[in-house]
């Protein structure tokens, strides 16, 4: 796994704000970056991750260790629990232009180990950055990003589906969601928008919503309801159902 980090003699490191492009050829695998009319004092550095076959004598890694090679932060870091902060915008539009290209970076790399059957999403502070971000990926392949979101309405309307969370991915759990939300949020020119989201897709944005209010997916549960292990779980790589309106 490769990631870029972009640094300068005036602010701390920041994520590459384009994906790096990956190319095999003949068995070789090659990446590469470009950017066009860099800032003064300006450095950038590529970083990387090699991971060996894995040995069948030790088994296969738990879903929670591969995310964690891949970058995803896991449960019980501090920045899980903490509000991220928003984004000052349009003053701060590189800053939003760079995170969101590093959540994108960061689905590309899971995405690569597991089959989202149901659509996926990665906010911010999985990443290790605390900004209020995060890009939602449908089921048909379309990328939501959401930039200081904030749901203004919810359905009284609800079900209940089983998660899951890249920060602890070893279990699923139960989760009641409303099956309509109306969320304001900002476009990268700091103009505010509401959207509203259906059924599977409201489900997605709100998990991530909740990742930026310094929520997990546990904190919703019903009383008495716990996770339940992967293994368990029959729903693996299939999408939500929903009865028809």
């Amino acid at each position: 796994m490769v990631w870029g980090m972009e640094t300068s003699m005036t602010a701390e490191a920041l994520p590459f704000r384009t994906a790096i492009a990956r190319t095999e050829t003949a068995g070789r695998r090659v990446f590469s970056w470009s950017t066009n009319e860099p800032p003064l004092h300006a450095r950038y550095r590529l970083e990387w991750n090699f991971r060996a076959q894995p040995d069948p004598a030790a088994g296969a890694a738990r879903p929670s260790e591969q995310m964690a090679a891949v970058g995803i932060v896991q449960q019980g870091a501090e920045i899980l629990s903490k509000p991220a902060r928003p984004f000052d915008l349009p003053a701060e539009a590189e800053d939003a232009r760079r995170v969101v290209a590093e959540l994108s970076s960061a689905i590309e790399r899971v995405s690569a180990l597991h089959t989202f059957g149901k659509g996926m999403g990665i906010a911010a502070p999985q990443v290790g950055i605390n900004r209020a971000a995060a890009i939602v990926r449908t089921v048909d392949g379309d990328t939501i990003t959401l930039l200081n979101p904030t749901v203004i309405e919810a359905s009284p309307e609800t079900d209940e589906q089983y998660e899951g969370c890249l920060s602890f991915f070893d279990v699923r759990g139960l989760v009641p969601r409303p099956l309509t939300l109306h969320v304001e949020h900002a476009d990268i020119d700091g103009t505010r928008r509401i959207t509203a989201f259906e059924k599977g897709l409201a489900r997605l944005v709100a998990h991530e919503i909740d990742h930026l209010d310094g929520h997990l997916y546990t904190d919703k549960m019903r009383p008495g309801v716990t996770p339940i292990p992967v293994e368990q779980y029959r729903g693996v790589g299939s999408a939500w159902t929903y009865t028809s309106t």
